[in-house]
């Protein structure tokens, strides 16, 4: 199952990962100031990620990455992959798999991501 796990940073402010049936993390959110700002932004992905925009970018040694957007605001950065395949292939899991996603948070105020 995928999770959206929650994790307050060490500045205060919180993040979320979106992570795939494996545990591995597909996307990394923007900082939030509140939790429940935080919270929020998860409901949004669950309720209406068909109208969110996939911007595909290319670095310059070669990885594929996207940016999660709405209304030209960009609200998360995906992981780096090797191939476009891998890449449409996480993209493809999001749309799949957010809408029944569980929401956790992290104890503490480690800053894993």
């Amino acid at each position: 199952m995928s999770v959206f796990l929650i994790n307050k940073r060490y500045n205060g402010s919180y993040k979320f990962v979106f992570t795939n049936r494996k545990g591995h993390t597909v996307f990394t959110s923007i900082s939030c100031r509140e939790k429940e700002h935080c919270e929020k932004l998860v409901n949004r992905f669950k309720a209406s990620v068909d109208m969110f925009d996939f911007i595909k970018i290319k670095t310059p040694a070669g990885k594929l990455y996207f940016q999660i957007a709405i209304d030209e605001q960009v609200l998360a950065t995906s992981r780096k992959f090797s191939t476009e395949l891998s890449m449409e292939k996480g993209i493809s899991n999001i749309l799949k798999y957010i809408p029944e996603a569980e929401m956790l948070e992290m104890p503490g105020e480690e800053d894993i991501f």
